[in-house]
Order: structure tokens, then C-alpha cells, then sequence
């Protein structure tokens, strides 16, 4: 099939990756389209995560989409953990040297980058039908799609998978080209979202008898809350009278004094996994945020690393252009890996700490809490979660 055009770089996935990466490469001056399989609506309705660390806030200031975030934006200076009734205050900017995380839902933040994008009349292609990578092993790959009842092809130099875990890009490698790691735990998260004022200023993380509870947000009028439940759990069971009730269970009394319930505006129920795989490149198609990693909610990281991998991918074609060297696309692979693997860690680890967890038994009960009370009475162990909520710095463990 002959090309319709050319592009320098085809992006698949309309997510925040694919529309932050073509943000920067447009700044850049290097040409891009943006390939998504899903309607532009369907996009904009994912429910997500709205954690930011301060270096994605600095890259969408970067990137000219940072106005409404900065306006509307809530900065959190620390969190809290609920351990068996009792609340312990993680002073994010105090142990960090004045660090803080921002709250920002990813809705909102895909809104800024679509209009963004066209306001800047630059091309995307909404429900692109049976998209598929061609020839990223040599020189000259290409990415063909049926739309509007008509087959279309687009050459480029590399292709950015940016299409998340179910993608045709990481389908499309050899088998025997990569390495898959991965673990499921056994349980999931039931969350609800509710146009109700949040429990608390600050984010709570819940660890209970009853199981895990988190109480976030994304604005001062807009709660998100979720809770642990067994992975045979149907949304079926979950009525939102139930939902509120459980929640209360889990919480203490102030917090209970404090929560107002309404009708859940989505309810859905996610199972917890962390997964990686490496490589993340594979001659000239790069692997992208959740096209080449999971990690578990409960470190705030998923959208974090996925900007991250951005960084670094628009770093390496922009030496590829401007210097007419290959040594960022090279290296792309391993610098992102190096702090996937740090986040997969804290993501994991934090989770072990935060979750009642039935199959370690009741010394595994008891070694959790002995863990929970030297890290939340010891500044060294405070300092280690509130270093790592925050984000790494991206110079730590460069290669």
C-alpha cells in the first residue's frame, strides 16, 4: 500500500503520553501524528489517577498546558497514614527539602493537551480502525489504519507506542525480542467517584482490619476514595449505600465525622498488578508509558512514569535531529528502565506495607505492623517514603 503522507514520528495512542510526547515534539519543530483507536469522547472519559510529582508538573509548564493545571491545581505538602485507628502525618515538604506533590486529575490534564493540540491545527486521527507497526526493525517503518471506511498508510522515522497495555505495540514485538516481569495480587481496588467535598485537605491512606482504604480527590468538590476487596468481587455487590458504609468501617472517628456520601458519579473495581518489560526499544519503535510498564495505584506513579518515558523519548529525537546522533535512542531503554524499576519497588513495597495481606498469615500480620512502627516513628523512615512519593530526582541513577 502506498503512503497517504509522511511523518517524522507516528504516535500511537491518544492517552497523556501520546498527546504529551507530540506536545513536545511540535515545540521541538519535529513533525508527528497521532493515531488512536478510540473516539476522542471515549478518551476524555477514562477515570485515572491525578497524583503529579513535581517533575511531570514541570514538563507540562514545559510543554504550554500548564495554566489551568497551576489555577486549579490542589498542592499537597504531605499525607497521611491511618495504621489500626491511629493517624501519622508524612511531611512531604519538610523531609524533602521542600518538595510536594500536585493534585490534578488526569482527565483534566488529557483536556488541556487535546485542545492544545488542536489549537495548534496538528493532526490526530480519533477511532482509527485495525492500526498496526510495520517494518520498526530497519530503516524505514510505517503504520497503517483503516478510517472512515478507507485503508490509509503513514511513513516515519520511529513510532512511539504510547497505546498502554492492550496495544497493537508491544504486540507487535517477536516474542523471543522481549522479557516480560510481572506479579497479580490478590486483591483489587474498588473505587468510586463522588461530586462530594473531600474527607480530608490531604490524601489517607487507610490500613485497617477490614483492608486497605485510600481517601483522595481531584478538587475541592470532587472525592475519589477506593477500597481493598477480594478479586472475586462482582460491581454487582457494591450498591453505594454499601460502598459509603464499608468506608466508614475503615475509617476513624474523625474521619467518619467528617465524610459526606452522594451518588457515585463511576464505580469500578481494578485488580493490582506490577509489570514490566524490557527492552523498551526495539530498533526505531520506542515503548511508552503503560505500553511497557504497570505499576500498582497506590504509589501515584503510573502517570508519572509515563512522563518520565516521554522526557526521555523527546530528549532522544531531538539529539537524533538536531545533532544527527542516535546516543539518546540508544540509551533510552536503560534510562527509563533504571527508574521504572526504583517506582515498581515503592509501588510494590508501599503496597505490601498499606494492605492487610491474608496469604502471609498472621506473622505476616505482625512483621507489617513492626515495619509500619519503626518507619512512621523514625525521621529516616519517614524521609524514605516522602522521598520516594514525591518523584526521584531524574538525575538519581542516571546512566
Amino acid at each position: 500500500m502506498a503512503p497517504d503522507h509522511r511523518t517524522q514520528v507516528a504516535i500511537v495512542g491518544a492517552g497523556p503520553a501520546g498527546l504529551l510526547l507530540g506536545q513536545l515534539l511540535h515545540k521541538a519543530g519535529i513533525d508527528a501524528v497521532i493515531l488512536e483507536r478510540h473516539a476522542r469522547e471515549h478518551v476524555l472519559g477514562r477515570i485515572r489517577a491525578g497524583v503529579l510529582e513535581q517533575t511531570t508538573a514541570d514538563l507540562l509548564e514545559h510543554a504550554g498546558v500548564g495554566a489551568r493545571m497551576r489555577r486549579d491545581g490542589l498542592v499537597h505538602t504531605g499525607f497521611e497514614l491511618l495504621v489500626q485507628g491511629r493517624r501519622h502525618r508524612i511531611d512531604l515538604h519538610g523531609l524533602t527539602g521542600g518538595s510536594t506533590v500536585l493534585v490534578y486529575g488526569q482527565t483534566e490534564l488529557t483536556r488541556d493537551l487535546m485542545e492544545a493540540r488542536d489549537a495548534a491545527g496538528l493532526p490526530t486521527v480519533y477511532e482509527a480502525e485495525h492500526v498496526a507497526v510495520h517494518s520498526f526493525e530497519g530503516a524505514h517503518p510505517y503504520v497503517t489504519w483503516r478510517h472512515s471506511g478507507r485503508d490509509q498508510r503513514v511513513d516515519c522515522d520511529f513510532i512511539a507506542g504510547c497505546d498502554g497495555s492492550h496495544g497493537v505495540s508491544r504486540a507487535s514485538v517477536a516474542r523471543g525480542a522481549i522479557r516480560e516481569y510481572e506479579r497479580v495480587y490478590s486483591f483489587g481496588w474498588l473505587g468510586l467517584l463522588a461530586d462530594t467535598p473531600p474527607v480530608s485537605d490531604e490524601i489517607i491512606y487507610v490500613n485497617s482490619e477490614r483492608g486497605f482504604a485510600l481517601c483522595s480527590m481531584r478538587s475541592r468538590t470532587r472525592s475519589r476514595y477506593y477500597l481493598q476487596v477480594p478479586l472475586t468481587a462482582a460491581l454487582s455487590q457494591w450498591s453505594d449505600e454499601r460502598f459509603w458504609e464499608e468506608l466508614r468501617e475503615r475509617l476513624d472517628e474523625r474521619g467518619r465525622a467528617r465524610l459526606v456520601t452522594g451518588p457515585a458519579l463511576e464505580k469500578s473495581i481494578t485488580p493490582l498488578r506490577s509489570f514490566v518489560v524490557e527492552p523498551l526499544r526495539f530498533g526505531r519503535l520506542l515503548l511508552v508509558g503503560d505500553a511497557g510498564h504497570i505499576v500498582p495505584p497506590t504509589g501515584a506513579k503510573g502517570l508519572n512514569l509515563a512522563a518520565t518515558d516521554v522526557r526521555y523519548a523527546t530528549d532522544a529525537l531531538i539529539e537524533h535531529y538536531a545533532e544527527r546522533s542516535d546516543a539518546g535512542i540508544d540509551r533510552y531503554s536503560a534510562r527509563c528502565l533504571r527508574r521504572i524499576w526504583r517506582a515498581e519497588r515503592f509501588s510494590w513495597w508501599l503496597t505490601r506495607l498499606t494492605h492487610p495481606l491474608a496469604e502471609e498469615g498472621p506473622i505476616g500480620a505482625k512483621l507489617q505492623q513492626a515495619e509500619l512502627d519503626y518507619l512512621l516513628h523514625s525521621e529516616a523512615g519517614r524521609r524514605t517514603i516522602a522521598e520516594n512519593y514525591v518523584g526521584l530526582p531524574l538525575e538519581f541513577g542516571e546512566v
